[in-house]
């Protein structure tokens, strides 16, 4: 990733690209890359901070700027103008200057003033944030996390030099530490130093159960980004009831990611929209896929991505699923997708576009996405879901999750029951399942929960009556909202395929 971009930022150097704007946290990283080609091409790089002022960081020639140390943006800006030589201007948070009238013209006329020579004006900043006056202006390059190449080289230094602590030792297998530069995917190279540091000083032992230092501090990135979560997962597939054509689907991709499938020649998985009635299991579906795949699970949250800044709630997406390519392979979560893209299609008048946009940018993305991220989005309401997120191509398939029938009734009261450490051969699960016809999976847990509540208030084991007496008293969502339902299954009727073998139609249920 390095070398591609290094490549790019050559090519449009040498095409006279008069202001690139690149796009990383990795300020260290990416002054040293720009450094060596600034050598490669025999030219001189200028840094400039607020703090430190403009000051030369390669190049033999006397440091002019030295004394001077320009700090005010326009005055640098001014200084790159009247300049003669051949050069890098490296320009670090330049981005908070950019919202300044005086800033935003001056480099509209650098733009045009620096196409005559071989000077080129180069933002470095962790955000992308540009006025719509230079948005003709700049060219943005985004600098890519380390690849496993990158990652492993560090590894291989770190054992050679750890700098913390000595002596230690390393007992890692081939799979191991091949695990464990995996697990530091989506890192950044000071992030990952840091985990490797932590593994070593931890115990003096570099083994295979580092890997879980490695995916922690993993976690605490994920957590600052705030707009990605890290989901423990621990229930697999057989903790869901019924489902059983999902099921024979997923577990026909479990190989899917690795490159034995790649050498047959398989795509690799883009990911599922699973819709239906509330309660019926799509989100529980989302962490049992991560869980039986041993995938990490991340949960995109809508509401963080959107944010008020023009501009912003782009860039927040972006970051996001950037974020989630550099972790993979992974699963992202994206729960009631609809409530995030409603009124995409009238967001012209009602947000000035960012909806739309947030959504053109989204599924851009999952159309042309290579990194392994499969993506499981849910949706309650069919009138929320944009056109463009049903065609084929972008996801893999849509399914329909209807409520369960009696026989999954049956699996989803032994799975709860068990949960709650109950054994079901006590209780008559025939008549339970019986008595909860058009009950979701959320709401048969509910009635297990609340005849918990009953027998314990009354000193006693709960048992089969006490379950049936619950049932009898909640009145299920397919009732109160009966015409909803029916609904949404007239749509999913030969629009969506059906999760099980044994889903309803959209007349009335025959059990």
């Amino acid at each position: 990733m390095s070398k591609q971009f290094l490549q790019e930022m050559d090519r449009l150097i040498r095409a006279r690209y008069a202001l690139l704007y690149v796009v990383t946290f990795e300020e260290e990283r990416a002054r040293r890359l720009l450094g060596e080609l600034a050598q490669n091409q025999r030219k001189v790089m200028f840094e400039w901070s607020i703090t430190d002022g403009l000051r030369r960081v390669t190049g033999a020639t006397e440091d002019t700027t030295a004394a001077k140390r320009v700090r005010e943006p326009l005055a640098v800006l001014n200084e790159i103008l009247q300049a003669d030589t051949q050069a890098y201007y490296l320009l670090k948070d330049f981005h908070v200057h950019l919202e300044a009238p005086e800033i935003v013209r001056q480099l509209r006329d650098l733009a045009r003033a620096l196409r005559q020579t071989k000077k080129t004006i180069i933002i470095l900043a962790p955000i992308l944030k540009l006025p719509p006056e230079l948005e003709k202006q700049i060219t943005i390059v985004d600098l890519p996390l380390p690849t496993y190449s990158e990652l492993n080289e560090l590894l291989t230094g770190k054992i050679a030099d750890p700098g913390v602590v000595r002596p230690f030792k390393v007992n890692l297998s081939g799979a191991e530490r091949d695990a464990l530069v995996k697990a530091a995917l989506g890192l950044t190279l000071a992030e990952a130093e840091n985990a490797f540091a932590q593994a070593i000083v931890r115990d003096k032992v570099l083994d295979g159960s580092d890997i879980d230092v490695i995916i922690s501090e993993k976690k605490q990135i994920i957590r600052k980004t705030e707009l990605l979560e890290y989901y423990e997962v621990s229930d697999d597939l057989g903790n869901v009831g019924g489902m059983d054509l999902l099921k024979e689907w997923l577990k026909k991709r479990v190989r899917s990611f690795s490159e034995e499938a790649r050498r047959y020649g398989l795509p690799q998985p883009r990911g599922i929209l699973l819709m239906g009635v509330q309660g019926c299991g799509k989100s529980l579906l989302a962490k049992t896929i991560a869980a039986s795949w041993r995938l990490p699970l991340l949960r995109m949250d809508m509401s963080r991505i959107f944010q008020g800044y023009i501009g912003s709630s782009e860039q927040n997406m972006r970051r996001a699923v950037k974020l989630a390519e550099g972790i993979a392979p992974v699963v992202l979560w994206i729960d009631e997708i609809e409530k995030a893209f409603a009124g995409s299609e009238s967001s012209g008048g009602s947000d000035g576009g960012t909806t739309a946009r947030v959504l053109a940018t989204f599924l851009t993305w999952v159309q042309e996405k290579t990194a392994p991220v499969f993506v499981v989005a849910t949706a309650n309401e069919v009138q929320g879901l944009p056109p463009e997120l049903l065609r084929k191509g972008r996801l893999d398939e849509i399914f329909f999750v209807d409520l369960p029938r009696a026989r999954e009734r049956g699996e989803i009261l032994q799975i709860h029951l068990r949960k709650l450490n109950r054994d079901p051969n006590r209780f008559d699960i025939r008549a339970l399942a019986a008595a909860s016809k058009g009950f979701s999976g959320a709401e048969i847990e509910q009635a297990i929960i609340s005849a918990l509540h009953d027998s314990f208030f009354d000193n006693r084991e709960v048992e089969s009556p006490d379950v049936l007496k619950s049932l009898q008293e909640t009145v299920p969502l397919s009732t109160t909202m009966q015409e909803k339902v029916e609904k949404l299954r007239s749509w999913a009727s030969g629009r969506a395929r059906p999760v099980s073998s044994h889903q309803y139609k959209p007349a009335v249920e025959s059990d």
